[in-house]
């Protein structure tokens, strides 16, 4: 892991160009005490278009002194000042990113299922994000076609719809949000629904809150103005330790019986080799 994140951001980040454009970038970063997060809402937006051209030669050279951006400030753009800002000089930052935008009640065009997990191994929740997939893909009633998109973490998985079309924001709430007393009205309480009856062995539940022994399959980041992991960010568990990385991985992956051994074997290093492998993956 090198000293400073943002080398190793600048070589995969240009990967995420068509699955980042036009939506804002958000870091985050871990203290002892509290976590500092900055993104679109609070300050002036960073998109990947603005990462990938403002990454130079002469921002990525200053970051290799130990300099303070008040004394090289005149060295920059306006816009490196910015990624500055976003990308403090840091061993260890995640690296976010609104996933249908920022600020509530605009439209979607992405529906997002978190796979959380509290006191179960992530194999378990490797077998539930194939389960998903597969209850989606055999729904025939959903309203709007789609691309699957399966994401490990760097702790469990994320399982996104891409939708085809874009649609209002109501359509979260009317066809996507649980309602704990009306559970299977929803796309997502049915699946969970149909999970349940054909998975034995691992209790699936809808939440936002984590449950212990309880895997839960939370939408609640489709939403504007909701963050969730961009692929190759880190998994950051503390101020001074990562305990993995986003990476996006195939359908057919998560059949595979060691696949969380492997993907926990990654280091950035290993990314970086990789790259080009991992963003065929990316639609």
């Amino acid at each position: 892991m090198p000293q400073d994140v943002i080398f190793y951001y600048a070589k995969v980040l240009p990967k995420l160009r068509k699955f980042l454009k036009g939506r804002e970038i958000a870091t985050k970063i871990k203290l002892k005490n509290y976590d500092i997060i900055k993104r679109g809402s609070d300050r002036e937006p960073l998109y990947i278009e603005q990462l990938i051209k403002g990454l130079d030669k002469t921002f990525l050279s200053l970051r290799k002194e130990d300099v303070h951006l008040k004394d090289i400030k005149t060295q920059l753009t306006k816009t490196q000042v910015k990624i500055w800002d976003y990308f403090v000089p840091r061993k260890l930052i995640e690296c976010h990113y609104a996933v249908n935008r920022e600020h509530p009640q605009r439209p979607l065009q992405r529906i997002l299922f978190d796979i959380d997990r509290k006191d179960v191994p992530a194999e378990k929740a490797q077998i539930v994000a194939s389960y998903l997939i597969e209850k989606i893909q055999k729904d025939k009633t959903f309203p709007i076609p789609y691309k699957i998109f399966p994401l490990w973490t760097g702790n469990s998985f994320h399982v996104y719809l891409l939708l085809k079309k874009i649609v209002s924001h109501d359509f979260y709430e009317r066809y996507i949000h649980i309602d704990p007393i009306h559970e299977e009205k929803s796309f997502t309480g049915r699946w969970i629904a149909q999970i349940n009856k054909t998975l034995k062995g691992i209790e699936v539940s809808a939440s936002h809150e984590k449950k212990r022994g309880v895997i839960t399959i939370d939408p609640s980041l489709s939403p504007s103005g909701k963050l969730a992991r961009a692929p190759f960010s880190l998994y950051v568990t503390s101020y001074s330790s990562s305990k993995g990385i986003a990476l996006p991985i195939t359908r057919e992956e998560l059949n595979e019986k060691d696949l969380v051994k492997e993907l926990r074997s990654y280091t950035t290093e290993k990314v970086i080799k990789k790259i080009s492998t991992f963003a065929k993956r990316i639609p």
